[in-house]
């Protein structure tokens, strides 16, 4: 099970679409996420650019908690297609990774 939601994924897909612009906002929002979140935020991440299969996401959740060496955000932004390989990393979970972007704009 993915310990990070679809919605906050989404939501660091496209402040990494803005990191230009949106830097500070990127690291505040990955650092406030807890442990597991970030590790599964990187698991999702290495899905989507082939280090993982989705069916290997427990061990790619092991695997980012043991190697955490450095800040998430920054591990992340070391990635020049960073959101392109989360959005793929949902997709491959499953996930329509649009419809997570969409639904932070839908007013509830």
């Amino acid at each position: 099970m993915l310990p990070i939601t679809a919605d906050k994924i989404a939501e660091v897909i496209i402040l990494a679409r803005e990191l230009d612009r949106a830097e500070n906002e990127f690291d505040a929002f990955v650092e406030r996420l807890n442990e597991d979140e970030q590790a599964g935020l990187v698991a999702v991440f290495w899905i989507g650019r082939g280090s993982f299969e989705p069916e290997d996401i427990s061990e790619a959740i092991d695997t980012a908690t043991r190697e955490a060496t450095v800040p998430t955000a920054e591990y992340l932004k070391g990635s020049p297609h960073l959101s392109d390989h989360l959005e793929a990393g949902l997709e491959a979970l499953g996930v329509d990774a649009n419809a997570a972007e969409d639904d932070l704009y839908r007013p509830t």
